[in-house]
Parts: C-alpha cells; structure tokens; sequence
C-alpha cells in the first residue's frame, strides 16, 4: 500500500513539473502572436547613453545587464546594424544603452554623467514618421531571448516580401513590452559616430588596396603589352618569310635550268677571257718579230754603210708607237 502511494506522489510530482514547464513557457511570451505592421513608430526623437559593440549577438545579454544597473529605471535600447545571416558573428556591430530622454525633454546631468563614467557615450536619433514594427510581452529574464527567436524571423521576411529599405533594427525594452522598430527613413542618423568612423577607415583601406592592386597591374602590365606589340612583328615577318619561300617550293624545276644557264654564261666568260689573253700574248709576239726583223735589217744597212740614220729613225719611231 505504501508503495503504491509513493508511485502515485512521483507521478504527481512529474505532473506538476511538467505543467509548470508549459506554463513558464507560455508566461515568456514564446508562444505568443506576431504581427508586424507599418505605422508610426512607439518612440519619438530620443537621446540614449550606449556603448559600441562588435561581437556575436549572443553576447549582448551581458551588455544590455550592465546598461540597467546602472539606470534601473531606465528603458533600454539596442541597435543592430548587420544581419547575422549575412555578416560572420564576431563582425556583427550594435550598441546597447539606456534612454536618457524622449521628445523635447533634456536628460538629467547626473544621470548622463554617471554613465560617462562607466565609459558610455551620448548621442540622439531622430523622429520618423513611418517604420515597421513590433511587440513582444516583456515578462521575464527571457523575454528578450524568446523575443528575438520569434520577431526578428518575422520582420526580416516581411521586409523581404515587400521589398523595404528598412534598417537598422531597434530593440526598445518598456514596461511589459519589448519594442521593435525598423525606420524606413533618415536610416543614415541611427548611425553612431563609431560607425561611420570604421567604415570611413575600411573605406580607406579598400581605396589604398585598389591603388596598390592597380600599381601592381600597371607594373606586371607592361612587359606583357611589350610582348603582345613584339608578337605582330614577328608574326609579319613569319608571313613574309613564308610568301618569299612559296614561289620556290611550287617551282623548283623552273630554278634549276637557271642556275644552268647561269654556270654557262660563267664558263663562256672564263673561256672568252682565257682567249683575249692569249690573243694579248700573240700580239706581243709579232711586235717581237717585227722588231727583230727590222734590227737585222738595219744591222745589215750599217755594214753596206747605206740609209743608217734613216733606218735608226725608223725603229725608234716603231718603239715609240
């Protein structure tokens, strides 16, 4: 008997865990509706205290406990600016602060310099007269993480559906009610001074990387332009080689014969100029003889003691000519 009570309280107690389970679950707020409108907005022009963050999303819980320790009775804000399906986590940039002020009220100096003491800063966003957004029951510690898990899916596809410049994504916690809110204008002046200070550096860096890239082209560029200008040359000269060299393949026959008759011009000239020297001998010879003669003449003349100067007169004349 006893044993059968002790099975009947563990069921009990199993009961109970269970229905208290589905109860947290449905007091967070997970199982609540989403509906995501476009309207005005739930806060006008605000001035916050924030800290600059650049970290996985996760990690924001920490930021946003240390924000309400510091003003309790404060709201707190974040903004996030990148999407984490499209940016890796540790590159993803929010800040999370608290709201100093609303409309045209100024914030308490005290308070404000409290927070700069914990190395917050000040900045004020504008009033936008349209903006997609959102609620979420803020009821417990995990509120804010059911709220992320259910809302931002659902605004992320309704932007997407509707095709709307709708950034940056604010998360605005008041009372019972986690605030969303996107701008569909003056997206520009959510932007913190940290911001617009690393993107004017990346910005930098990028145009230094694409001068050093474009002198590096330049440098590898111009051999490679000297070689292509080269290549048509020796391309022309390749051509013009081959269109000389054409007519003597198609006739080799024709260039032999020619190159006969040129080997007998040749040895006709050698034989012509082998004839006129021997002329030129023969011819000397004769004026030889004809010379000897006339000597033995004139010798014969100088014995009968006849025609001596005359004859003399005549020989020198014919050695003259």
């Amino acid at each position: 008997m006893s044993d059968f009570i002790i099975l009947l309280l563990i069921l009990f107690l199993i009961i109970c865990l269970i229905v208290t389970l589905v109860g947290f679950v449905f007091y967070t707020g997970l199982f609540s509706e989403v509906v995501i409108r476009t309207g005005s907005p739930p806060v006008k022009n605000i001035t916050i205290a924030y800290k600059f963050w650049k970290s996985s999303y996760k990690a924001s819980g920490a930021a946003f406990t240390e924000s309400c320790s510091i003003g309790p009775k404060l709201s707190s804000v974040g903004v996030f600016y990148d999407d984490p399906n499209q940016t890796p986590a540790d590159q993803c940039r929010y800040v999370v602060g608290s709201i100093l002020c609303e409309n045209e009220e100024k914030p308490d100096e005290e308070l404000q310099r409290l927070y700069e003491k914990f190395g917050y800063k000040v900045v004020s966003f504008p009033e936008v007269t349209c903006a997609v957004t959102s609620t979420f029951p803020n009821r417990c510690t995990l509120s804010p993480v059911c709220g992320a898990y259910r809302v931002y899916p659902e605004l992320q596809q309704y932007i997407k559906e509707r095709s709307l410049n709708a950034c940056p994504f604010l998360e605005i916690c008041r009372g019972g009610l986690i605030h969303y809110m996107c701008p569909l204008e003056k997206q520009e002046e959510f932007c913190v001074p940290e911001l617009l200070e690393k993107k004017a550096s990346d910005d930098t860096e990028e145009t230094v990387e694409c001068e050093e890239a474009d002198v590096t082209e330049m440098v590898s560029g111009e051999p490679e332009q000297k070689s292509t200008s080269e290549t048509p040359e020796v391309v022309e000269e390749s051509r013009d080689a081959v269109e000389a060299s054409a007519p003597l393949l198609e006739s080799p026959q024709s260039a032999l014969p020619e190159e006969e008759a040129r080997s007998e011009d040749g040895e006709q000239v050698e034989k012509a100029s082998s004839d006129s020297v021997g002329s030129g001998s023969s011819f000397e010879e004769l004026d030889l003889e004809v010379e000897e003669e006339k000597q033995s003449e004139a010798d014969e003349e100088d014995h009968n003691g006849q025609q001596k100067p005359v004859v003399m007169g005549e020989t020198m004349g014919n050695r003259e000519e």
